[in-house]
């Protein structure tokens, strides 16, 4: 998606899936659907529309086929609002990106316990020898040989 032909197209495929999902498709399946992005192939004949829902795995499964029973209603509206001359065939992906974030989360979460138990067993540790292991110049004077 170099050309900014193609970018523009994408744009206007996302405004136009969005403003139809709100307004246009009343199937009960749907749910709370957020379209996050949309990406062209370089000839315009293909758009992949990245969609996140609200709610859990039935929400998800239920809106999934809500949107492939919409499709052909919303390729139609997508060429009837582009005018181009072919329109692009729509394929809808469920985003990964914010079940990503909260794994990356987790992993954060379980660092900073980590590190805070690493901390407090720091703070609680006593020292296997003497707290300064290295001898002084001073010391060494001192000592009787």
């Amino acid at each position: 998606m170099s050309s900014p032909r193609v970018r523009r197209v994408a744009d206007r495929i996302k405004v136009v899936v969005a403003e139809m999902l709100e307004r246009r498709i009343k199937d009960p399946r749907l749910g709370f659907v957020t379209i996050t992005e949309v990406r062209v192939s370089g000839d315009t004949q293909h758009a992949t529309v990245f969609y996140t829902v609200l709610g859990g795995p039935e929400e998800i499964d239920r809106s999934a086929a809500a949107l492939a029973s919409a499709t052909g209603l919303l390729r139609s509206e997508v060429g009837r609002q582009l005018g181009m001359r072919h329109t692009p065939t729509l394929e809808f992906v469920l985003d990964a990106i914010p079940d990503n974030a909260r794994h990356i989360e987790d992993l954060l979460e379980q660092a900073k316990e980590s590190d805070a138990s690493v901390a407090r067993r720091a703070a609680e540790a006593d020292y296997a020898g003497e707290a300064d292991p290295y001898r002084r110049r001073d010391e060494d004077e001192a000592e009787p040989s």
